[in-house]
């Protein structure tokens, strides 16, 4: 049509044309929305505002070098005032607006802005709005690269997000309809129906219907391209508005295919998450597994409580690790909480194996946490206590094992001797020392050790044990035999002595005999068997005895060397003249000059360092008595408050005009004069008979006032 009629019906219901536009070209394209109705022709895009019958606008064609017929324009409303223009391969977006009563003059009162102007790569064919995003239908032209000729391509169907100068492209699909090397861009529209999402593109040979995919149509493209992990998500982010898919559904389509492509550890994984508590469920999955003789795969993941499964499960799992994996078996057995499982049948069955390979320590170990779980710690005690296990003396703290022990000292001692005897001796209330010491009576190397902490421990408890333990030091500990003898009150000093000379032992011999009293004896050991002059004098000083002294004179004077040392270091308790006048004429003695002046350095040090005390003897009693002089001179304050030491009155008369007599001494002590007894010495000087009488220094009286 040359021009734009609007039919209105009227009087007696008949039709009433009138004109709208006319005289520009072709009309190509119209479309009404509300009061807006908005039409193309040759020169652009007019809006027509029905309620003032006013045009509002004309918006120009951009690119006149393409043939309107050709190349039309597509119009769309996307609501009452957004008018969507696209032509060539220009797209605008324009929004009606109302105008300020200030701004009305003789102009329209609407007028049109262009929001959104972009350009496409392909010329427009058809426009249709999609939320807030842009449905384009794109005719496209490429050079074919057999004939170099340009030739028409499939047509596109784009989704585009509009910015203010451009857009983004969101998505993007070439259509195949048939014929589309013969279609022009004039062939193609694109018709949507509002409210349905559903698109029509309209061809010479086909109309193709779009519709806007959904979550289960895009959960359905993941999984035919085996994405299962993120049909997975897809389906949990969305899990409200997906009608057909189940999570469950996908997830054990997702643990059959990581089976199927032998990823058995990763489907194992995923069962935690996928099965959750549903235990039937896990059941089966757990017997597919033991088909695919992939039951140890499953075993890390398999849920331990909240859910807990058949415990034919868990055993059937067991099982499976002790045919081939003991170390599996055992790490699994430390880790599921024993009620999982039977435990009589899983001990049964390790006992079976054990039949096979008695001394599997793995095998050995877990059977012994088994008892312990059953609460038969007899059992698993034996266990551990074969195989030197380091949880032994926890177990036995733990369940207070002491009674099942009893019998099993010996083995504790050879495990580990330190440990066992602390604690037997922390808990000698549940095991006694007499039991201990019982027990221990085939192996006096163990008995000494645990008998030896005791005595450490308390030099009484065992009292009755120390006879014993003299010849059990002897056998197995003789650096602490003398020890041993020195701190023993309880220990019989002859039955030490007899095995000490029996073994010869001479220190102890020596200390033995000394502490019974009989030191000559002593003496003559440390002579005879140690020939240690040293220690002979050692031993003569601490017992400090003249007869001694003598001893060693007569037992040295033959000995030259035995001379020399006492020459040297008896100076200072016995006269060396004893000695030297003793000493035969012409006996070769060695180094006796050297012990000579040695002697005579001693004398003079003696004589200066008596020379020296008494300077300070002399020195000292001069100034103490300086001091006293000192202080006998200061005067005695006597007042109201002092009273006589006899008669207890004070001191002072209260008439201060009566005439007194008063001897005040030294000491501070007062009497009347009356009150003093009568001295019956001729000598002048008066002593205080207080002091006196408790026979410290008599203060002497310093003056007697009278008045």
């Amino acid at each position: 049509g040359l021009g734009l009629l609007l039919y209105e019906r009227g009087w007696m219901n008949r039709w009433k044309p009138s004109v709208l536009h006319e005289g520009e070209g072709n009309i190509r394209n119209v479309k009404w929305r509300g009061h807006l109705i908005a039409w193309a022709n040759n020169m652009g895009v007019k809006i027509l505002d029905m309620i003032s019958k006013q045009r509002i606008t004309n918006v120009p064609r951009d690119d006149i070098s393409l043939r309107p017929d050709m190349y039309p324009c597509s119009l769309c409303w996307k609501d009452n005032l957004t008018l969507i223009i696209g032509w060539g391969n220009s797209v605008k977006i324009c929004s009606v607006k109302e105008r300020h009563a200030s701004e009305m003059r003789d102009l329209p009162n609407r007028y049109v802005e262009i929001v959104f102007q972009f350009d496409t790569e392909f010329y427009i064919s058809g426009l249709a709005p999609l939320c807030d995003q842009l449905v384009i239908l794109s005719y496209v032209k490429e050079i074919s690269e057999k004939t170099e000729v340009e030739c028409c391509a499939r047509p596109r169907l784009d989704i585009v997000q509009p910015l203010p100068e451009s857009c983004e492209e969101i998505s993007s699909d070439a259509l195949t309809v048939r014929g589309f090397q013969e279609n022009e861009c004039r062939d193609y529209h694109l018709e949507y129906s509002e409210g349905e999402s559903l698109f029509y593109i309209i061809s010479p040979r086909d109309v193709v219907v779009a519709k806007e995919r959904d979550q289960d149509d895009h959960i359905d493209w993941l999984l035919e391209k085996k994405k299962y992990e993120e049909a997975l998500m897809a389906a949990e982010i969305s899990q409200k508005t997906i009608k057909k898919h189940k999570i469950l559904d996908i997830g054990l389509a997702y643990i059959n295919h990581l089976v199927e492509k032998g990823e058995y550890d990763m489907a194992a994984r995923k069962c935690q998450k996928i099965l959750g508590r549903n235990t039937e469920l896990w059941e089966f999955e757990v017997y597919k597994f033991k088909e695919i003789g992939q039951l140890k795969a499953i075993s890390r993941y398999l849920p331990r409580r909240d859910p807990v499964l058949k415990p034919l499960i868990y055993e059937m799992v067991l099982h499976e690790f002790l045919e081939s994996d003991y170390e599996g078996f055992a790490t699994l057995i430390k880790e599921w909480p024993g009620d999982l499982y039977n435990n009589t049948i899983i001990v049964q069955a390790v006992v079976d194996h054990l039949k096979k390979d008695p001394q599997n320590r793995t095998l050995l170990r877990t059977l012994a946490e088994l008892y312990t779980y059953d609460q038969r710690y007899g059992r698993a005690l034996e266990i551990y206590l074969t195989l030197r296990h380091k949880d032994v003396f926890q177990l036995i703290h733990k369940h207070n094992l002491f009674s099942s022990i009893r019998d099993k000292i010996v083995l504790l001692m050879d495990f580990d001797s330190e440990k066992a005897v602390d604690m037997l001796l922390d808990n000698e209330d549940k095991i006694s020392i007499d039991r201990v010491v019982e027990e221990l009576e085939n192996r006096p190397e163990l008995q000494h050790v645990y008998l030896h902490k005791l005595f450490k421990r308390d030099h009484h408890k065992g009292q009755r044990y120390h006879e014993k333990q003299i010849s059990l030091y002897a056998e197995y500990d003789r650096p602490n035999l003398l020890p041993f003898l020195r701190d023993s009150t309880h220990c019989p000093l002859e039955k030490a002595l007899e095995i000490c000379q029996q073994r010869n032992f001479v220190e102890e011999t020596v200390y033995l005999l000394s502490r019974m009293g009989n030191s000559r004896s002593a003496l003559k050991m440390i002579m005879e068997e140690l020939q240690d002059v040293d220690k002979a004098i050692e031993f003569a000083k601490e017992q400090d005895d003249g007869e001694l002294w003598e001893d060693l004179i007569l037992y040295s004077i033959d000995k030259p060397p035995f001379i020399t040392g006492l020459l040297n270091n008896i100076g200072t308790h016995v006269d060396p003249i004893l000695l030297i006048h003793r000493i035969k004429e012409g006996m070769e003695i060695p180094n006796l000059r050297d012990s000579l002046v040695k002697i005579l350095q001693d004398y003079n040090l003696q004589i200066l360092l008596r020379e020296g005390c008494k300077k300070i003897l002399v020195a000292d009693s001069l100034s103490l008595l300086k001091k006293m002089h000192r202080t006998q001179m200061k005067g005695v304050l006597v007042d109201e408050e002092n009273i006589c030491e006899s008669c207890l009155s004070p001191i002072l008369p209260s008439d201060a005009s009566k005439s007194f007599n008063v001897v005040v001494f030294h000491c501070r002590h007062m009497f009347h004069k009356e009150c003093l007894p009568v001295s019956n010495t001729v000598s002048p000087v008066q002593f205080c008979n207080i002091c006196s009488a408790k026979h410290r220094g008599p203060g002497s009286a310093i003056l007697e006032m009278k008045k």
